[in-house]
Formats: C-alpha cells, structure tokens, sequence
C-alpha cells in the first residue's frame, strides 16, 4: 500500500508582521509540516500561531501526532477523529487543534495533488469569486492613522470593513467608529471586533452607542467561553454578534449555536484543525441557518469559500496575508483585487513556504 504516511517533519518559521498587531506582536509563527507516504507523494501543510504556543505545538507535532499518523492511510477525514481522541488527554482543543491542522493540511495537500486540482475543484468550487473585506489590528493606531487605513480599504475597493474597538474610555470608541463610517460611507459594511475586552454590562453599555452607525456586526465583545452570556447580550442588543476565532472545536461551535449566543460563527481554519472540521462546521452553521465568515488565512479560507452552497465573506488583515509577508516560495495562486478573491487551478493548496 503506497497510500500510507511514511514520514512526517516540520520546520518553524518566524515572519516579521510590515503592520505590527501591537508592540507585542511584531512577528508570526508558522509551522510549516511535510508529510511523505509510502509511494513517494508528498503534501504540505501548517500550523500558524501569532504570539503563544509555537514551540508546543511543534513539539506535539514532532511527537505524539507523528508516532501515530505514520503507518496510517493518508487519508485527512481517515486520520482526523482518531488522532483527535489520541490528543483528547492533553485538550480538546488549542494547541493540540493547531497541531492537527497542520497534518490535515498536509494530508489534503497530498489529496488535491494526487487528483491534479486545487483545493476548490476537490471540493467542488461553486463561483469564481467571492467578496473580501479589509481587516485591520489597529486598536492601537492613532486616529489619524486609523482614518488613513479606512481610505486605502475603500482605494482598494472594499465594500466592507473592520475595525477594532474597545478602548479604556467608550467615547473613544465612538470617535474613531464615527470617523470610518464617514470615510467609507453609508453605502459599505462596517464591522468592529472588541477582541473578548468587555463584560457583559460593558458590552450593552457599549454596542447601544455604537449602533447608531449601522454595525453589520460585533465580533467577539465578551470572553469567547462566556456562552451564557453571549445568549443574554444577544436577546438585548440590535447589532448581529460574531464568534468563533478562538473556538476550537465543532463540539463548542455546537453549544454555542444551541444557547443562541451568535448570529455569525467565525472557525479559523487552523485553530479548529485544518480542513476537515472547517467543513463540519460549516455544515453545522448552515443546518442552523447562521452565517459563516472565516477568520484570517486567506489564501486559505478563500478556497474553502470557494467551495461552499452560500456565498461568504473573507477576511484579509491589511499586510497580513502570506503573499503580503513574503514568505512562499511561490505564488499561492490566489490574488485578492478589487474587494474580490479569486483562486487559480493549480494542484494543492499552493502553499509553498521559504526556506
């Protein structure tokens, strides 16, 4: 049997972010993973992490996850659940999900080259293109700085945006949401992302300021563990809430849906454990008609988009994609222009990273 993994090895890179996401995140990491079977087929995949975890997570990889894929089908959806309930000791979910995701990456990278297609054709690409809007860690950006990025998102021809919020005093708050809805317009998207920095009184008393400038969403404004309390602020506020970039599992994505704690889920590809449960979640979203709009990784979570029945937005942070950092190889074959995602037809995901 040549379909059999036979090695599995790793490599840590550290990219320098050109836009840091704070003074305490200069850089990412991304754990790139090359996974070999029997026959002499290779596929890569990653982990990706911006500040904590990488040396763990490679650790795991270069351990447990190893030991127990080699010898197994490299098949992704054979691999997933089996190598899921061997890491279930050490978490459910977080680094041991980072972890997965870099072999089920790996393992679809090796599917999609086996079968000459991109990851869209796999899976069965349903449109050509789909919708990107500007994204931006800017919670520490100046006022001006801030309005400047809103100008180059609407140069650049987005028709939707997110900002950042939640600042010590709530009036700042509303200055800098007044000042890019005035730059983009009534007539585009406007989302703000409070990164888990509020409780619950905090989050009422904040959104009913910000609503009056017509919020598509608010994204994370509570603990994204605080699930009963994401159920009462949603029965209270007018504004859409999203969640989901820092849930890890389509278990947790299940209970979160059953409470009635959000109206946009938000998997990142990698935090989950790669494409296999990306797309479980996904269906999950859909049976509960709730919306789905993918966190971060583009070049990535574009293809997947790609593919799905509905159509959804993709998030691009200004200078954060990894054609923008400069660290493939290649092209990934996937260019975002004009507000619009497209992805080409080569074998893979096309992800080639740099020595």
């Amino acid at each position: 049997m040549g379909d059999v993994v036979a090695a599995v090895s790793t490599r840590l890179l550290r990219i320098p972010l050109p836009r840091p996401w704070g003074p305490d995140v200069p850089h990412v990491h991304v754990i790139v993973v090359d996974i070999a079977t029997e026959d002499g087929a290779t596929g890569t995949g990653f982990s990706w992490t911006p500040t904590i975890g990488a040396g763990a997570v490679r650790a795991l990889l270069d351990d447990e996850c190893t030991r127990f894929v080699v010898g197994r089908p490299a098949d992704p959806e054979v691999v997933w659940d089996p190598l899921w309930r061997h890491l279930h000791e050490a978490g459910s979910g977080g680094v041991t999900t980072i972890a997965m995701a870099g072999v089920d990456l790996a393992l679809w990278d090796l599917r999609c080259r086996r079968h000459g297609a991109g990851l869209a054709d796999l899976l069965g690409r349903r449109r050509d293109s789909v919708e990107v809007y500007g994204s931006g860690v800017n919670l520490h950006y100046s006022l001006d700085e801030l309005v400047e990025q809103a100008r180059r998102w609407v140069e650049a021809g987005h028709h939707a945006v997110k900002i950042k919020v939640g600042k010590p005093d709530l009036a700042d708050d509303v200055e800098r949401v007044a000042a890019v809805r005035d730059v983009i317009g009534p007539g585009r998207r406007l989302m703000i992302d409070a990164n888990q920095r509020w409780d619950l009184a905090t989050a009422r008393r904040a959104i009913g300021a910000l609503a009056r400038f017509d919020l598509s969403w608010v994204e994370e404004p509570l603990l994204a563990d605080a699930t009963w309390a994401y159920a009462q602020l949603r029965g209270s506020v007018d504004v859409p809430i999203a969640l989901g970039e820092n849930v890890h599992t389509v278990h947790r994505f299940r209970d979160l849906l059953d409470a009635g704690a959000c109206d946009i889920v938000q998997p990142n590809v990698v935090r989950v454990g790669g494409v296999t449960p990306f797309l479980r979640i996904a269906a999950l979203a859909r049976s509960y008609g709730v919306t789905l709009a993918p966190h971060l990784l583009p070049e990535l979570s574009g293809q997947l988009a790609l593919s799905l029945p509905e159509p959804v937005l993709v998030e691009d942070v200004e200078d954060a994609s990894f054609a923008a950092l400069g660290c493939l190889a290649i092209p990934s074959g996937v260019t975002m222009t004009g507000g619009r995602l497209t992805a080409g037809a080569g074998p893979g995901l096309g992800l080639r990273f740099r020595p």
